[in-house]
């Protein structure tokens, strides 16, 4: 891996990042690619904890990237994986990876001095959501948008400072250590909200820096967006029971949008119809007409499937939020 002119090797902590992956033939190439192309002068080792069904993502790391450190996650979970990775680490600084995310060059470098220039317990940055098919295009954009993620602003953006969660995440060593058993595995999602939280009942910084930028490549088909928002809204409840506190209004607007669509029917079967066809109406109006705005200032013609793909972020997600399940 490549190293910096202006750091000294000695200087710098040692660096463990850790990447869970399950059935990532599709990106874990472009990954891994990112990582090798950073240009960290400190020591960095990657270890990949796989929960595949199929042998596809371990036979790719294991032909073309003999230097990554190949490890099983049998319990298939992005927690699990997390945490199968923490406990081989050596590094001083663990580096949190998705099998869906790459690196720009500097990111690494990046992290390591924001960590140790606020002083943080854990340092994210923006996520930067970039689709190659026409469909993945669209929910890009759609996870980059007020409407579609609300303020969140690791996805659209904000001020440096302290936050309440963190995108990925890169940590000291011994910040994790002092966690009562680091990722919750009961959580099939949130896991880093979750995390984020306990380090700030603690007490702890959690620090947004908007220069700490990674790409990431959004789900492929309307099935897959489903899924993974369905998910989100399961377990973002029980993360709100564990911490009352941190619920934001962007977390309640979906499933308070299904609440009222259920009893607009109910309204309509009982014989009034207005109020469901003016919530219909509303919503209608409201993610045409932002999608058109929208699509104006991307000028990406992926922006034709907009409506559809905020429809199923919603939706999925409100209903996901009233079937709480743990992994």
């Amino acid at each position: 891996m490549s190293k910096s002119p202006h750091q000294s090797p000695d200087q710098l902590p040692n660096i463990s990042i850790i990447i869970p992956a399950r059935n990532s033939e599709r990106t874990i190439a472009s990954t891994l690619d990112s990582l090798l192309a950073q240009d960290y002068a400190g020591e960095m080792e990657v270890i990949v904890a796989d929960g595949s069904e199929t042998s596809g993502t371990g036979d790719i790391i294991r032909k073309s990237y003999p230097w990554v450190r190949l490890i099983p996650n049998p319990k298939k979970t992005l927690a699990h994986g997390c945490n199968a990775g923490f406990r081989v680490a050596t590094g001083d600084v663990i580096v949190r990876c998705d099998a869906h995310t790459a690196f720009p060059p500097g990111y690494v470098s990046r992290a390591v001095q924001t960590l140790e220039r606020t002083g943080a317990a854990n340092v994210g940055g923006r996520q930067l959501a970039e689709g190659e098919t026409f469909f993945e295009r669209t929910v890009a954009i759609a996870m980059t948008t007020l409407l579609g993620v609300g303020d969140s602003i690791h996805r659209i953006g904000g001020e440096e400072g302290p936050a309440k969660s963190a995108f990925l995440g890169v940590f000291r060593r011994e910040t994790l250590d002092d966690l009562d058993g680091w990722y919750d595995v009961s959580l099939n999602r949130n896991q880093d909200y979750d995390l984020n939280q306990r380090l700030i009942k603690q007490g702890k910084t959690v620090w947004f820096d908007p220069e700490l930028m990674a790409f990431y490549k959004p789900r492929s088909t309307p099935r897959a967006l489903a899924r993974q928002y369905f998910d989100y809204g399961r377990s973002k409840l029980l993360v709100t029971a564990k911490h009352p506190g941190s619920i934001l209004l962007r977390h309640l607007a979906p499933p308070a949008f299904v609440l009222a669509l259920v009893a607009g029917v109910g309204l309509s079967l009982a014989g009034f119809p207005l109020p469901l066809a003016t919530l219909l109406f509303v919503y209608t109006l409201t993610i045409l007409g932002g999608s058109v705005v929208i699509g104006f200032r991307r000028r990406d013609m992926a922006s034709v499937l907009l409506p559809l793909a905020l429809a199923i972020m919603h939706l999925s997600w409100g209903i996901g939020f009233f079937f709480p399940k743990r992994a």
